[in-house]
This record gives structure tokens, C-alpha cells and sequence, in this order.
């Protein structure tokens, strides 16, 4: 049967414009609040996670292990800091006053306790949770739970907490429509009601009229998804402090709806509205609003407009509740702040290099690594596309380590590490730290995984406090990157992604043309070579043959 869409847009009052309007919206970034900066990880930061290894087999035991097998191996030294516990340390319960408690049998002694081992060790402790219900092994999270599980962490000593995404439940990008507001002192009754006339209309904001309503029936729509707002001006309080605010509202939509209350232009309130099936129209929410005396400015909007303004809401307000956290924790213990280093884990599903540096100090830019070649280059060819999006303090994560870990040869080790050095990743090593000790408890230095994360070389790389990610000048089979470093040197790393051994160069003298490289013009080059460890003088040209799945990485500087 035929359908004339013209009629079916028009009886069922919908608006192609407004329709396209909101597919565009979903995809767009509609918030654009400031970098978020609480002191941590001015350099990518370094250490070791429970999770490519142990998965959610942990327990007390084998943390303190862990710490002791990083503090033999002097990890601290090369500056592997934080040694986090991810999933599965958690009980499945809340303890009586709501918070997280760790797991009652794998952790008898619990978590502020092990923060205490670890610290004790000369080590920094991290913690996981996820931005959803449940964590993605279904246990308790932290969505809903934010400023209760911030203080919590705080409380414990915490100082690096990875935040996932599963479970999430995303703000809603449908808005309340406003039939009127109130205001009244705490246990009084309202002394002032102010309706859509007393409103400035924003945007897509715009009066309806609808005859199921109490009074003349109209109210205020049109403030979804970051499309309209409206404010009041001339919001009278007789004194400063703490009045009662209502929103009088149509209810509609077995849904829920969400809006920000902008007060003075200085605070936002959330509220959330609930689903209806109620027969009457006619709904309210309320909350407690500080106001000033005299005329004050209430802004009503929903500022969400897509999954990606939800993503980069949630996480940006979990960052600073931690590190409001960390500085009232300080300052009830008399003692400096412990900002905690904050890992968004959303998999890169919402763009989050884009509002990333808003949120905390790094994002998880693709899915799950796994110890397998394919794994690690695909993460790789994702993640070196990003390198306009790192900075002191906010870094691009192509998720944790897996050097030492599965099946993968010395030459995949090392180009793994050498990569992710170039890209100023996190460094967060993954594998079994005991078996890098021998059994009179001394490093193993004749191990080549030890030899790999130890590379002091490569380290410097990764920890150049420019924190300029490589850019790559030259893709295929073999890549070419470059990475700025301080003093006006220059990482250069040639990489085989093919599983024949071939051979590639690279001239300095055309590197310095890209308006990247800060490396200047010389007569001749001193070039450190980081897997040989060698030191040699160039006029030009790096490179020789390059393993296969492997790398030449050198440092340079100009020689005068």
C-alpha cells in the first residue's frame, strides 16, 4: 500500500526539519566546558593492573605479591607508580551506610588496609568501578553512587581510579515541559509562582497550550536535547540561603526526562523526572536551590543533546567529585592532596578525545586489548590517528600493556612497548611480575621481558614532559613516526608491521619540513638507538633492516 508521506508527517505532527535536525544533534558535541586539571599524571602515567593476567581471580594475597615482586624489581625507580585492581575486588553487597566494600573473603583485611601495603611499598593504589548499574563482571558500580564512592576512595588512600562504561545508563535527552515555577521557604507555602508569560524564551523553547492542564492550560516545550532554554529573571528572595523550588510540570511520555537548573549563572542543579502512566497532566518536581537576595536568574534547559554530551557529562562530573574528594580528605587529615589520577574506560564509543581533556587524565580509546599481534596493531592504527589529542596531563590510552604476556615473540614485545611510547600512552604493565624474579628474590635481568619494560631509553620517550603523541608521516607496511621531545629533540620510530623482516630509512633532513618536528636543521645528528644501545653521528638518514612485527626506534638530537 502506498503511503503519502506529506500526510502520514503531518497527521502524526511531525516535523522533518526538527527530525533531521535531532539525527545531526545525536552525533554532536554539544558541551564545551573547560580542561579538567587536578594535578595527576602530568606525564603519561606507569605501573601495573590485575586485570590481563589475573582477570577476576584476585584476592588479597596475590596484590601484596604483586607489590612486593614491583618493589624488588625497583619498577618504582623507572617510574611505575600505581599498581591498580580492577574488576572483581568489590562485594556483591553495599556495607550498611551504602558504600563499596572490598570482596569479605578475598579481601578479609579490606581496601583502605591494602592501600596501606601498597603505599608501604613505595606504591600508589588504584581502584576500578564502572559508569553504570553494575561493573561489567555485574557487581556494584558507581552510576548513581558517584559522591558517595568519591569520598569513599579518598577516604581509603586511593590514587588512581579507572572508571569502565558497562551497565551505563545515558542522560536522557528529553526535557520536563515547564508548566510554571515556585518558590517558597523550607515548611512554607509558595510566595511566588511564575508562568510561561514571566519566561524568556531560548531557541527551540516555545509556549503550547493544552486543554487537560490545570489553569489556561499552556506550558513550555521545545527544551530538548541542548535545543531551547528559558530563564526568569527578577527571581525575588527576601534573604539569602535555601528555598524550596518547584517546577510545575505537563506530564507526558512513559519516559524520563532531564534538566539542568541554572542559578545565577553560577550553579546547575540536576533534576530528573520520571516516566508516566498517570491519567492526570498535570506533575511537579522539586528540589533546594541556594538563592541570593533580591532579584535572582533561574535557567531551565537540558543541555544533553546526544550519547556523547551523556558520556562526557557523567565522566566530567565523576573527575570532580574525586577531586573535590581528595581535597576535602586532605585537608581533614591535615596533609597535602592526593589527587587521584582519573581512567575514563568507555572504549572510544563516544569520541571521548574530543571531550576527554574536559573529564580526566585519560581515555580508552579503543576496545579491549588481548596478547595477540592482531590486537595490538589494530589498537595500534587506531590510536596513532589521534595524536592532535594529547597534552600534559590528558592522554590518549590504547588500553594496558600486554608485553610479556600470551604468545607473543620478543621482536612483538618490543614494538608493542616501543609504540606505545611513541604514542605518550600509559604505560600499565600487565603480566606476571614474579616470574621476573629470580628465586633468591633478585631481579632476572637476563629476562627480556624485564629487559623490554625496563628500557630507559623507551621510558624517556613515554615520559617526555612535552607530551607530544607521534604524528605518522608515513603509512603502510612500514610506518614512519615522529615524536617531538623537549630541547628540540626527536623520537624517530620506523615500524614492520609485515611478518618478513624489510628494510626502511628515514631523512632527517625531509622529517624537519613537517611543521611538527621542532628538531632543527644541522650539519649532523647524535642518534641514540634504543634496542641496540648504541650511540652513533648522521649526516641524514636513519634506518637499516627492520625485524619483522618489529621496530628501530632512536632518539635525536641536533649535534653542534
Amino acid at each position: 500500500m502506498a503511503v503519502n508521506v506529506g500526510k502520514f508527517l503531518k497527521k502524526n505532527k511531525i516535523c522533518p526539519v526538527c527530525t533531521a535536525k535531532k539525527i545531526i544533534n545525536g552525533t554532536r558535541l554539544n558541551l564545551n566546558p573547560p580542561p579538567f586539571e587536578n594535578g595527576a599524571a602530568k606525564t603519561p602515567p606507569m605501573g601495573w593492573a590485575s586485570w590481563n593476567l589475573f582477570g577476576r581471580n584476585i584476592n588479597e594475597k596475590i596484590i601484596v605479591e604483586m607489590a612486593d615482586a614491583m618493589q624488588a624489581l625497583h619498577l618504582g625507580e623507572l617510574g611505575y607508580t600505581y599498581l591498580n585492581v580492577d574488576d572483581c575486588w568489590m562485594s556483591s553487597v553495599r556495607d550498611a551506610a551504602g558504600r563499596l566494600q572490598g570482596d569479605l573473603s578475598a579481601f578479609p583485611s579490606g581496601m583502605k588496609a591494602l592501600v596501606e601495603k601498597v603505599n608501604e611499598r613505595g606504591f600508589k593504589m588504584g581502584l576500578y568501578t564502572s559508569n553504570g548499574t553494575f561493573t561489567c563482571e555485574d557487581l556494584p558500580s558507581s552510576l548513581y553512587h558517584e559522591e558517595t564512592d568519591a569520598a569513599t576512595l579518598a577516604e581509603w588512600g586511593v590514587e588512581y581510579f579507572k572508571y569502565d562504561f558497562c551497565h551505563n545508563e545515558p542522560i536522557p535527552t528529553a526535557a520536563p515541559e515547564l508548566r510554571a515555577l515556585s518558590i517558597a521557604l523550607p515548611g512554607e507555602e509558595a510566595f511566588l509562582t511564575l508562568g510561561p508569560e514571566a519566561a524568556e524564551l531560548r531557541g527551540a523553547a516555545e509556549i503550547f497550550t493544552d486543554s487537560n492542564l490545570s489553569g489556561d492550560g499552556r506550558y513550555i516545550g521545545g527544551l530538548d536535547a541542548a535545543g531551547g532554554a528559558v530563564v526568569f529573571y527578577d527571581v525575588a528572595a527576601p534573604a539569602a540561603g535555601d528555598y524550596t523550588l518547584t517546577l510545575l510540570l505537563r506530564k507526558a511520555g512513559n519516559y524520563e526526562k532531564y534538566a539542568e537548573i541554572g542559578v545565577n549563572g553560577e550553579k546547575e542543579y540536576p533534576v530528573r523526572v520520571s516516566p508516566t502512566r498517570g491519567r492526570s497532566k498535570d506533575g511537579r518536581a522539586q528540589l533546594v536551590v541556594t538563592l541570593k537576595e533580591g532579584a535572582n536568574s533561574i535557567r531551565i534547559h537540558n543541555p544533553v543533546g546526544s550519547r556523547m554530551d551523556s558520556a562526557a557529562k557523567q565522566y566530567r562530573n565523576m573527575g570532580l567529585l574525586l577531586q573535590a574528594a581528595a581535597e576535602a580528605q586532605a585537608e581533614k587529615e591535615g596533609r597535602e592532596v592526593k589527587p587521584i589520577c582519573f581512567s575514563i574506560c568507555e572504549w572510544g564509543l563516544n569520541r571521548p578525545w574530543k571531550w576527554g581533556e574536559s573529564a580526566g587524565n585519560l581515555w580508552r580509546t579503543t576496545p579491549d586489548i588481548r596478547p595477540e599481534w592482531r590486537s595490538i596493531l589494530g589498537i595500534y592504527e587506531w590510536n596513532v590517528r589521534l595524536w592532535e589529542h594529547a597534552s600534559p596531563g590528558h592522554f590518549n590510552d590504547p588500553d594496558m600493556l600486554e608485553v610479556g604476556n600470551g604468545s607473543l615473540t620478543d621482536e612483538e614485545n618490543r614494538a608493542h612497548f616501543s609504540l606505545w611510547c611513541m604514542m605518550a600512552a600509559p604505560l600499565i604493565l600487565g603480566n606476571d611480575l614474579r616470574k621476573l624474579l629470580l628465586p633468591d628474590g633478585r631481579a632476572d635481568r637476563s629476562n627480556e621481558t624485564l629487559r623490554v619494560v625496563t628500557n630507559r631509553f623507551a621510558i624517556s620517550i613515554d615520559q617526555d614532559p612535552l607530551c607530544k603523541q607521534a604524528k605518522r608521516v608515513k603509512a603502510g607496511v612500514l610506518d614512519v613516526l615522529v615524536k617531538p621531545l623537549e630541547n628540540r629533540e626527536l623520537a624517530v620510530c620506523l615500524f614492520n608491521k609485515t611478518a618478513k623482516p624489510r628494510a626502511a630509512y628515514a631523512d632527517l633532513r625531509e622529517l624537519i619540513k613537517d611543521g611538527y618536528v621542532s628538531l632543527p636543521a644541522a650539519p649532523r645528528y647524535t642518534v641514540t638507538d634504543v634496542w641496540n644501545n648504541t650511540t652513533f653521528v648522521t649526516t641524514d638518514r636513519l634506518g637499516g633492516e627492520v625485524p619483522a612485527h618489529g621496530v628501530l626506534l632512536y632518539k635525536v638530537k641536533a649535534t653542534r
